[in-house]
């Protein structure tokens, strides 16, 4: 969805830390950076846990990926780092991209694409950062609203918390293709197994109520709601 011009042509494998290590269904893990970047890439929404006044919480926030920085817009994270500023939190983007139905239960399965980020969030401060990352988010959702939508005040920039993130420590997994029990015993069972795939599209813009007429709907979200 969202381009990355700042990335070089060839990009270092991700490293294996404790808590990236594949430890289960290790084939289907990638240390590929390349596929980190084509998860993230994909989706603009994503999970953040974090532990606020002791309690952990699993928060859904919106993202945007600017090389080497994923940038999370996080009053509740925020709230955090002002209590622990040391603390870790745990950042997830996952796409479906089908159900497995084989002809076994314990044979299903997802299709999917997911990605896990770990380390410790620095708050933005800087005026011009927290501009760039703003624009890095409302991109990575809708390309093309920034230079269209009126840009943040200085009130409504001074009221916004925004997260910066490193990717140094992420861990990948994919799967695709069809169910693994072809050419167990159970293939002779003669039940259907295959894959139902799952795709997301956008659907034809509505426009606020309080337009008037003569407001069409702009050419990037035209052809956004197109794909």
């Amino acid at each position: 969805m969202n381009a990355h011009p700042r990335l070089p042509a060839t990009r270092p494998r991700l490293p294996v830390t404790d808590r990236t290590r594949h430890r289960r269904l290790r084939e289907q893990g990638s240390l590929d950076r390349a596929d980190l970047d084509a998860v993230l890439a994909a989706g603009f929404l994503c999970h953040l846990g974090v532990t606020v006044d002791g309690t952990v919480m699993v928060v859904p926030t919106v993202y945007g990926c600017d090389g080497d920085t994923l940038y999370l817009h996080g009053s509740v994270a925020s709230r955090s780092l002002a209590a622990d500023p040391d603390a870790t939190v745990c950042v997830t983007v996952t796409h479906v991209d089908g159900l497995v139905l084989a002809r076994s239960v314990f044979e299903h399965g997802v299709n999917y694409r997911s990605a896990m980020v770990y380390g410790v969030p620095r708050a933005v401060t800087d005026s011009e950062e927290k501009l760039a990352g703003l624009r890095c988010l409302t991109e990575q959702c809708t390309p093309g609203q920034w230079d269209y939508a009126r840009r943040p005040s200085r009130k409504e920039l001074a009221a916004t918390r925004l997260l910066a993130l490193s990717l140094d420590e992420a861990s990948v997994k994919l799967r695709s293709g069809p169910p693994e029990d072809g050419e167990g015993p159970d293939a002779e069972l003669g039940l259907w197994a295959g894959v139902l795939p799952l795709h997301s599209s956008w659907g034809t813009p509505e426009p606020d109520p309080a337009l008037t007429e003569d407001i069409a709907v702009p050419p990037h979200i035209a052809r956004y709601a197109a794909r």
